[in-house]
């Protein structure tokens, strides 16, 4: 049969045939990853020294491997609980309590990696129209999670100054008005390493509670702290609130235990919402895979030697980037108190992403662009110091030889 011979009704009108399957407008209207541009830039150039994701060149402990390798020949296959096995959500409680006082296995859920995490805190709490509000710069994701479900979110930036990356709390309690829905934090901070102070968090956990505001902290590099005592963990919301207020944290196992590929992640809310939260995990992922809870438990269990080396080893990275930076011209650098980056100005800075693209090209350098970070972030690029020194050497040597190119062509 012809096409001219179908019934009218059964061809397609001219509006079918013109419109684009498009993708709903608050997922096109999301910015893509800036430094997975980045990255695809360097894709084909030799020699490229990546620093631009935020994980460690070295592989996850071989405790934690054996452990999944084990759990898998004794056929951890199968799906789970929603909210994880027991065995790994009652490890997470003690880890917890020992950090950052009682905390029960019925606050504790497991998930798909942290940003899973993230996602999951977000469907539980904001809807169409609510109003978030985020400290920046900051890790994309945070950002944009929210607007996925049709979120309003305003953005309060840290101040650089003399010391580093400070919060301006008058502008964040300013920000925080009666119709908050939630506010988002990350300390240990990504890009900026900045850490929220104890005082700080009481300052703002006391003005949420009076608005009902919710606090979620992206809390995964708690451990990456460098101001305190060997071992001593970042302050935390957990340190300060009940378990069953209105403060959600989320953590993750990529960063203290070198886990960034195995995608295991936890939350610490109030029990009142782990029926709901686990509904939520059954319509994203089910549940975590079984064979990685178990190296979940390990790392937890075995790894307390492992993550306090871990840090002592960054904290020594950290150092020699900064001595590094701070001696060549034009670069401006302060030593970050957590996480594992550096976020530095430079000459040129101003076009990030420009800039980060043109380094890959032309010098073999992979950074971040920090307006990949938020319009907060531009003038700044971030690296990545989790690495051995002498990597870190000739990645400074490459930006030193470049700069020196830059200003020669200008002379």
């Amino acid at each position: 049969m012809r096409e001219t011979d179908l019934p009218q009704s059964s061809m397609p009108d001219a509006t079918t045939q013109m419109k684009k399957p498009d993708a709903r407008d608050a997922v096109r209207a999301l910015r893509p990853s800036q430094i997975r541009e980045v990255a695809n830039a360097g894709f084909g150039v030799p020699d490229v020294l990546p620093f631009w994701f935020g994980e460690s060149d070295r592989v996850t402990p071989a405790f934690i491997r054996d452990a999944a390798s084990a759990a898998l020949a004794s056929g951890a296959t199968f799906y789970t609980h929603n909210l994880g096995i027991a065995p790994l959500r009652e490890t997470l409680a003690r880890y917890v309590s020992a950090l950052h006082g009682p905390t029960s296995a019925d606050h504790v859920a497991v998930t798909s990696a942290g940003v899973n995490a993230l996602m999951l805190v977000a469907q539980l709490v904001v809807g169409a129209g609510d109003r978030v509000v985020a400290v920046t710069p900051l890790w994309p994701n945070l950002v944009e999670i929210p607007k996925i479900l049709g979120a309003d979110v305003d953005t309060v930036s840290l101040v650089y100054g003399k010391s580093g990356w400070q919060l301006d709390m008058e502008r964040l309690l300013a920000a925080l008005t009666p119709d908050t829905k939630l506010l988002m934090l990350n300390s240990p901070n990504n890009p900026t390493g900045w850490v929220m102070t104890r005082d700080e968090q009481r300052v703002v956990l006391e003005h949420c509670r009076r608005h009902g505001i919710w606090i979620v902290a992206d809390e995964v590099y708690e451990r990456l702290y460098y101001a305190g005592e060997a071992g001593e963990s970042a302050p935390s919301f957990l340190d300060l609130a009940a378990r069953d207020e209105r403060v959600i944290c989320v953590n993750s196992f990529s960063k203290a235990w070198l886990m960034t590929g195995w995608r295991l992640g936890w939350i610490v809310a109030p029990a009142a919402l782990m029926d709901d939260l686990g509904k939520l995990v059954e319509y994203n992922t089910s549940c975590s895979p079984a064979f990685v809870q178990q190296a979940g438990i390990a790392a937890i269990e075995q790894g307390a030697a492992f993550t306090r080396e871990l840090v002592g080893d960054l904290r020594a990275s950290r150092d020699h980037l900064v001595r590094a930076l701070s001696a060549v011209p034009g670069v401006d650098v302060k030593a970050p108190p957590g996480a594992m980056y550096v976020f530095f100005s430079l000459p040129g800075a101003s076009r990030s992403l420009e800039l980060c693209k043109a380094l890959v090209r032309d010098a073999g350098l992979g950074l971040a662009p920090g307006s990949a970070f938020g319009p907060e972030g531009e003038g700044f690029v971030r690296w990545c110091y989790a690495c051995d020194p002498a990597r870190l050497d000739a990645g400074v040597q490459r930006l030193k030889a470049w700069l020196e190119r830059q200003d020669a062509a200008r002379g």
